[in-house]
């Protein structure tokens, strides 16, 4: 018998192409999974495709940006998860950002606060005994604000922040929180930018990284990418200026 047979992974904006590949990965793996999202029939779509079993899998409609219907979906779910990954996001352009508070704000509400208000209903509830692990997906844009992408960089750093507090929050209830901070990927939210192709990653990849995460806060999934972080970490404020 499958050891995970009994455990629950809440995949919260399970459309993202990276999200999609944490559903297969943690299904083969033995986990029963909650798939949340605002587009549920490409969910449904997934498990046709991939011939899945959907007694493993239970898909869910959920608005990261609906604050007032968080409580609601979280108090109905028929089983407490034991992991929850938060992986909505959205990202537009830094110089339309900058010209329309529109795209500003949907990236605000999906990358950082409509997660905020989800995990705080999850972590603060006492009677889920289940709680093992909480992950959240942010990006490398969130370390170093640079020209190019600092308003979409903005939403993650402050969604790593509000992680890292998180951790210190449920430390003593031995609660695990993880943060992936990715570089590119080979997505749909960043089809048409001109990146590296070298330093694309596959969501699959990352996928292995989330699902396989252990006790350590951050993940930086690829050496290359590692390097990278740890570059822009110490890089004198006079150099990062200077990057795109």
């Amino acid at each position: 018998m499958n050891q995970n047979t009994d455990k629950t992974i809440l995949i919260l904006g399970a459309n993202s192409d990276v999200a999609k590949q944490c559903i297969l990965q943690y299904v083969a793996k033995g986990f029963s999974v909650i798939a949340a999202s605002r587009n549920t029939k490409s969910l449904e779509q997934l498990i046709l495709r991939n011939n899945l079993d959907p007694s493993k899998i239970q898909i869910l409609y959920f608005d990261a940006a609906d604050f007032a219907s968080h409580q609601k979906f979280y108090e109905e779910l028929l089983t407490k998860p034991n992991t929850v990954v938060y992986a909505a996001g959205f990202l537009v352009d830094n110089e339309k950002a900058l010209k329309d508070f529109k795209g500003t704000q949907q990236m605000m509400v999906t990358n950082y606060m409509g997660a905020v208000s989800i995990l705080n209903i999850i972590a603060m509830d006492e009677s889920n005994k289940n709680l093992e692990r909480i992950i959240g997906l942010s990006s490398l844009s969130g370390v170093r604000g640079r020209k190019s992408n600092f308003v979409y960089g903005s939403t993650k750093a402050a969604f790593t922040t509000y992680l890292s507090g998180l951790r210190q929050e449920l430390a003593l209830k031995k609660i695990t929180i993880n943060v992936l901070i990715s570089g590119y990927i080979n997505t749909k939210i960043n089809a048409g930018l001109d990146l590296n192709k070298s330093l694309l990653m596959e969501p699959d990849y990352v996928a292995k990284h989330i699902v396989g995460a252990g006790n350590s806060f951050i993940i930086v999934p690829n050496f290359k990418w590692k390097l990278i972080y740890l570059i822009l970490k110490v890089l004198p404020e006079s150099l990062v200026a200077k990057l795109p």
